[in-house]
């Protein structure tokens, strides 16, 4: 708003409001005078227009904005950490909780031992940087009779701090509906607010008066793992009897489910470039289906289905480097869009030839 007044302008104007019979030439006692003042103008125009970018939500840097949030009791997520499962031998052990373990720069720590050979471990870093380290763990400090420990699978995985803009998001949202006593909105955010849930759908009156049904997506917009499931169903109802032992209202009986995975298979035949081939940019084509459809989950939430178009995987496959044209794709052998239920959550089965 105040980006068009500079120091010449501001000096000028100073300049102007002195008599005619003086003098105002540069250099002259009046400039001399009138020009750090000027600066001083110019640098207090510069400041006002980063107030008033900072007074509005839309344009706010993330400090203010979280400022602007708090009035609203808006706080953003925070990160989390990730859960994983690992096994190790002899399974007759017992590896106590808090029991600490390395592998390769990060640590974890025993949460739980659900069964004979098998516990959950927490990274001890916040953030999704625990989602993809896996492999041999090694004790920090000596375990009699411990052979082997290894991380084999992702239960519930861990989250970055809410991102700006995605918060910014939550808070205009926050205008439309308003979360009270156990409505859409209310469970939506109290959901969401358990770590390692990235999205979730409430079903009111899902099986008669005073049912509810959450289903959710992990973290990663994928399907929920069954440690996470009952983790929100602890948080939520664990009983499910509708007494309010957990944060759901009194007489309201909640089922925590997630959706079932799609598994589609892109079949396509292209031209390439020469140097490549379907062999060559096998993987690169199987990452570019799994973005699209890791994208189709990130709008699971806001949609009563999701539809994988044939022409959406086209394009994503004809900009990949080497891919000339694209004669034919199909889909699980079919030459048509997908349209899922809603229970339903697309994943990639892979690209054939």
């Amino acid at each position: 708003m105040y980006e068009d007044i500079i120091y010449e302008d501001i000096l000028e104007r100073m300049l102007d409001h002195v008599p005619d019979d003086m003098d105002k030439r540069e250099g002259s006692v009046i400039y001399d005078a009138l020009a750090p003042v000027a600066i001083e103008l110019q640098l207090m125009y510069l400041e006002l227009d980063v107030i008033l970018k900072e007074t509005f939500a839309d344009t706010a840097s993330r400090e203010f904005l979280l400022r602007r949030a708090k009035e609203r009791g808006i706080v953003p997520k925070a990160a989390a950490k990730a859960v994983l499962k690992g096994v190790f031998t002899p399974n007759t052990l017992k590896l106590e909780p808090g029991t600490r373990f390395s592998c390769e720069e990060l640590y974890y720590e025993v949460l739980e031992q659900p069964e004979e050979g098998i516990c959950h471990f927490q990274c001890e870093t916040e953030g999704t940087v625990g989602n993809s380290t896996f492999g041999k763990l090694i004790p920090v400090e000596y375990i009699p009779g411990l052979e082997t420990v290894e991380l084999t699978e992702l239960l519930i995985p861990g989250e970055d701090e809410e991102d700006t803009e995605l918060f910014r998001k939550r808070y205009f949202d926050s205008f439309h509906s308003q979360a009270f006593g156990g409505n859409k909105k209310d469970y939506t955010d109290k959901t969401l607010a358990i770590p390692g849930v990235g999205a979730v759908k409430v079903t009111p009156v899902w099986n008669g008066g005073g049912t509810v049904k959450l289903t959710i997506l992990d973290a990663g917009y994928g399907k929920a793992d069954e440690t996470l499931l009952k983790r929100v169903q602890q948080e939520l109802d664990p009983q499910q009897d509708g007494k309010g032992e957990g944060i759901a209202p009194i007489g309201h009986v909640v089922t925590v489910d997630t959706p079932q995975e799609f598994s589609i298979e892109v079949s396509v035949q292209a031209v390439y470039d020469t140097g490549y081939g379907f062999e060559a940019l096998h993987s690169r084509m199987v990452q570019a289906v799994e973005n699209y459809l890791g994208q189709l989950r990130e709008l699971w939430a806001e949609q009563d289905s999701l539809v994988v178009r044939i022409a959406q995987t086209e394009a994503r496959l004809l900009a990949i480097d080497g891919i000339i044209d694209i004669t034919s794709v199909a889909l699980n052998g079919k030459t048509e869009n997908i349209i899922l239920e809603e229970g339903q959550l697309p994943v990639c089965g892979g690209v054939v030839s």
